[in-house]
């Protein structure tokens, strides 16, 4: 018997840029409420809920201030609570992100903590002495700088692998452990759907050995926290492993090991990353067909389980990362909707995704509000980099691109608020929004589409994955399952490309350009995409 999740598509909400309900230009929980049709009419079974806890706002809720209340700017814990309701009335669960690496430096934990050496929230957070007056190691802060902080007060430096507003939690310290297992006991008793597990790979940490990722504790912290609360419900959860191989997912992810349903791997999001994410190398399209060959192939589905995304709220829009924005925006889009939903494993959709939303460019660094962003230029600047070639590392991978608000509407910001958006509404809503998008042809009817075909259709959960040898630019792989083939092909790139099979074609289910009438000699416009049932032709027979 499978899990719920391993045929569901999960859709995520930013709740600040979603639908703003009350006219201060920040998305809100009610607002969320207001648009729960138009998710159940697109067909998803559950929405990952980016966080609306208490939260001084440093990291845009990622950094958590009091885990079981709501921020004010979002709602209150009566809207959440009719928010989890109505959304199970219409068969959707909501999965709430949660982020036990780290808390606010304003949690109370940590006020406490800072207090003195002897306060007994002391051990529930990393703090060293100095080495030779200075930092107790060159640990690296992921928003650039030391991952150390110095604590005047109490004469120690305390540890953040992000900002130093958040202190990275001890989870060698028991107490600290059940304490987080109680508050994620009250979410579940609260009816959401499950947890996503923000940078959960680095809780088993031992920054004395310079280890961030996968530490020596990490799995049994994980087994521990599954056997105290979420094991014991029907839901699903999803870590967040920038460091994950297919092996290393699986570790995390077999039911016999008792941790999570899944994580997110970024080695796909990466292949345009050279030495730091702000320095880009053009993505080869045979790496990406190669990489998700090697996930679809090396993670063993009966003993582990795969999530499929392309957009979160930290990457820049698909569209205009690795298609089209301008002539090809809708083909590209579609493209990258077939190629990732036909795949084995659960997939993702990021709010605006489904109707082909792209980054949006800014002048110069004062427009930017990203923490991440804004570090980075600095440093770079200090360090010589041109601001010109920081704008546009910044404005091809910056974590706002993703944050601009939903775009429903050509009207006055986009339909998302009545008052000034605390970001602002990409020009583009004019032509690129929900409203405009009712078409048949329509990027969103293509999202619809296939998780309509998700939900209809066994061999896309379960069927075999097998691929196909095509020419560099073409990725294209067979789903086979009880005797029925599927052929998915996708043109990954900007020109036309060359594709052929003996198969013969029964049926085309789903396509972003005409339908072909045949498989041999196909010559494949720029990011085309379909998927056909086939016939298994002489060339294939031993396939599968």
């Amino acid at each position: 018997m499978s899990a719920w999740w391993q045929s569901a598509v999960v859709y995520q909400i930013y709740p600040k840029s979603f639908q703003d309900s009350n006219g201060d230009g920040i998305g809100d929980i009610p607002g969320i409420i207001s648009r729960l049709d138009y998710l159940a009419d697109l067909g998803v079974d559950a929405i990952w809920l980016s966080p609306v806890y208490q939260s001084p706002g440093i990291d845009n809720g990622y950094d958590i201030s009091d885990y079981e209340a709501i921020d004010p700017q979002f709602g209150t814990m009566a809207d959440m609570q009719h928010l989890i309701q109505a959304a199970q009335k219409r068969g959707i669960r909501i999965v709430m992100d949660l982020v036990v690496n780290h808390t606010s430096d304003q949690h109370p934990w940590f006020k406490a903590a800072a207090k003195s050496r002897a306060d007994p929230h002391r051990d529930w957070y990393v703090w060293r002495d100095p080495v030779a007056g200075h930092e107790p190691n060159d640990l690296q802060s992921t928003f650039s700088g030391s991952a150390w902080t110095y604590d005047e007060p109490t004469g120690q430096y305390y540890l953040h692998l992000f900002s130093p507003q958040q202190p990275d939690l001890n989870w060698a310290n028991p107490e600290l452990r059940q304490a987080v297992y109680r508050m994620m006991n009250f979410w579940l008793d609260q009816g959401i759907g499950g947890f996503r597990l923000d940078v959960i790979d680095l809780i088993g940490k031992d920054p004395d050995a310079g280890i961030t990722a996968n530490g020596p504790h990490l799995h049994e912290y994980l087994q521990e926290m599954n056997a105290a609360t979420f094991g014991r419900y029907p839901v699903m959860t999803v870590g967040e492993t920038w460091g994950a191989t297919p092996a290393i997912a699986q570790e995390f992810s077999d039911p016999d090991r008792h941790e999570l349903s899944m994580v997110f791997q970024f080695e796909t999001m990466q292949l345009d990353v050279g030495t730091s994410k702000w320095d880009i190398k053009p993505l080869a399209p045979q790496a990406l067909r190669d990489t998700l060959v090697k996930w679809q192939t090396q993670l063993d589905y009966r003993h582990g389980w795969n999530s499929l995304f392309w957009n979160n709220h930290d990457l820049p829009r698909i569209v205009s990362r690795w298609g089209d924005p301008g002539q090809y925006r809708e083909r590209s889009a579609k493209m990258f909707a077939i190629l990732l939903h036909l795949l084995r494993g659960t997939p993702y959709v990021y709010q605006g995704e489904e109707i082909g939303m792209t980054n949006r460019p800014v002048a110069n660094i004062a427009e930017v509000t990203d923490i991440e962003s804004r570090n980075a230029y600095a440093a770079a600047v200090a360090t010589g980099t041109a601001p010109a070639t920081m704008m546009q590392a910044i404005n091809r991978m910056g974590r706002d691109n993703a944050r601009t608000p939903m775009q429903w509407t050509a009207g006055a910001q986009a339909g998302f608020t009545t008052g000034t958006p605390w970001l602002p509404v990409n020009a583009n809503h004019d032509h690129i929004n929900v409203a405009a998008s009712s078409g048949a042809d329509s990027v969103l009817a293509t999202y619809r589409q296939l998780i309509h075909l998700r939900h209809t259709t066994p061999l896309i959960v379960h069927g075999d994955f097998i691929p196909v040898a095509t020419a560099p630019g073409v990725m294209a792989y067979y789903r086979v399952d009880q005797g029925e083939r599927w052929l998915v092909v996708a043109n990954l790139t900007g020109t036309t490309q060359s594709f052929t099979s003996s198969d013969h074609l029964e049926a085309v289910v789903i396509h972003n350009l005409e339908a072909p009438t045949t498989l041999t000699g196909l010559e494949l416009q720029p990011y085309q995409a379909f998927a056909a049932r086939v016939e298994a032709g002489a060339d294939n027979q031993s396939e599968g």
